[in-house]
């Protein structure tokens, strides 16, 4: 509260007051008539939400007055001796149980009180309000971060040198005869401010991501660096392996502080106030991707940017030459990798499918790399080499294959199978194994 308020109660207060002032104590009677009066009626009191006046609050005012030499300062509200501290909990219990929240960021107020209480830092029958916990974390935690913050304006150097990416929540769209909710997966070259790709989904998950990323890095090369926050699709093991093969480094914004991507940000506030008030109400997906790259094309990339003084495309395209190209297997880099060991039989299990791999990979564990969209196309790694790709068992084909020391003979239909002179023993044809060794 500053001084003017502070000068506007204490008139208020005085001009209450003043009728007492002067009634002497013989005329007590008189006093109390003009107290109830004063308090039966409905006052505008400045800066409260309150419109009566109790009987010991202005004999409390009068008190004050008199005390106060007559003095018009004795009126004006007093600041409280403990403003800022609860007065349920001491500084040291305060300052322990913030240091807990320091520890437990993600717990919330009452899992935070629960456990200050299993570890004795407050007593079992604390009572107090969540709302008055959240303004004790809230002041100590606020006061340090802007002590120790170090925001600065920045800009990358180059074109591609860093992309910044994010999703923002989208207006409803008709997508297979459905009513769903878009999201807008978008990603912004730090120098130029230019859109390398973004699309609308109806997935918020790592594949729409990745398949926007690599619409992006096909038509606009390889970025140095990937900046993005810490949702669950931007910290997936696979999009890292996926930036390091490509030789991009992937870097993560600090938690709850999305002033990092204020480029994207600032961008998806255009798009809000530029593009989607022109959409009409549950348009079709691939419309309203169509329509979103053609406003990124022929206005946003041709219209000068307020902060760079330059059209997007005409500053991006200015130092084309330092721009590395996407590789012409761009695909491959994307596929999914599982670790998978080869059964006896040389099969191997992935998405419940069966595939049969090289006869030398068994007992292995090797690596596995397939594409969502192409999920029989698997490819088979061991110790960094690549063995081709495995195709899906057929059980009636091995039926008419014979095997001898490893090499393979396919035999016709109906001729009997040729005997092993190294396992004929006891008059078995194949061994000990029956009939079961000859097709497995």
């Amino acid at each position: 509260m500053d001084e003017d308020q502070k000068k506007k109660i204490a008139l208020f207060r005085f001009g209450v007051i003043t009728p007492l002032l002067g009634v002497k104590k013989k005329e007590w009677g008189q006093k109390e008539e003009m107290i109830k009066e004063i308090t039966s009626k409905a006052w505008e009191i400045p800066h409260s939400k309150r419109s009566r006046i109790t009987r010991a609050t202005l004999l409390y005012w009068l008190k004050k007055y008199e005390r106060g030499g007559r003095n018009i300062e004795s009126l004006m509200p007093r600041q409280r001796c403990d403003k800022g501290r609860t007065r349920k909990m001491d500084r040291e219990t305060e300052l322990a149980l913030v240091n807990l929240k320091k520890e437990r960021r993600s717990a919330s107020v009452p899992a935070l009180l629960q456990l200050a209480k299993e570890k004795l830092i407050l007593p079992p029958d604390f009572k107090m309000c969540t709302a008055s916990v959240y303004r004790i974390l809230k002041k100590h935690l606020e006061s340090e971060e802007s002590l120790s913050a170090d925001r600065r304006r920045f800009e990358a150097e180059q074109p591609n040198d860093l992309w910044q990416t994010d999703c923002m929540h989208g207006s409803f769209v008709t997508f297979e005869n459905k009513i769903r909710k878009s999201f807008l997966f978008a990603i912004i070259d730090d120098h130029s401010r230019l859109i390398p790709h973004a699309e609308f989904f109806v997935n918020e998950n790592l594949k729409s991501f990745l398949d926007c990323l690599k619409k992006a890095l096909s038509k606009r090369g390889l970025p140095r660096k990937l900046y993005t926050d810490n949702g669950p699709c931007f910290k997936s093991g696979r999009l890292e392996y996926t930036m390091a093969s490509l030789g991009t480094a992937l870097l993560h914004a600090r938690p709850y502080t999305p002033e990092g991507k204020g480029k994207i940000e600032r961008w998806f506030r255009t798009v809000r106030s530029c593009f989607l008030p022109m959409i009409p109400e549950n348009i079709e997906l691939a419309d309203l991707n169509a329509r979103l790259w053609n406003w990124i094309d022929n206005e946003y990339h041709l219209h000068k940017h307020a902060v760079t003084k330059e059209k997007p495309f005409e500053r991006y395209s200015r130092e084309m030459l330092l721009i590395r190209q996407a590789p012409k297997d761009l695909d491959s880099y994307f596929r999914i990798k599982v670790e998978r060991r080869v059964w006896k039989d040389r099969t191997v299990s992935l998405n419940g499918r069966i595939f049969e791999a090289p006869v030398s990979l068994i007992g292995k564990k090797v690596e596995l790399y397939y594409g969502e969209d192409e999920p029989e196309k698997v490819e088979v790694f061991f110790n960094g080499d690549s063995y081709g790709f495995i195709v899906l068992l057929d059980r009636h084909s091995n039926c008419l294959i014979y095997r001898k020391n490893h090499t393979v003979e396919i035999k016709e239909a109906g001729s009997p199978p040729e005997p092993n002179a190294e396992s004929h023993q006891g008059g078995k044809l194949f061994g000990n194994g029956g009939d079961d060794e000859r097709i497995h």
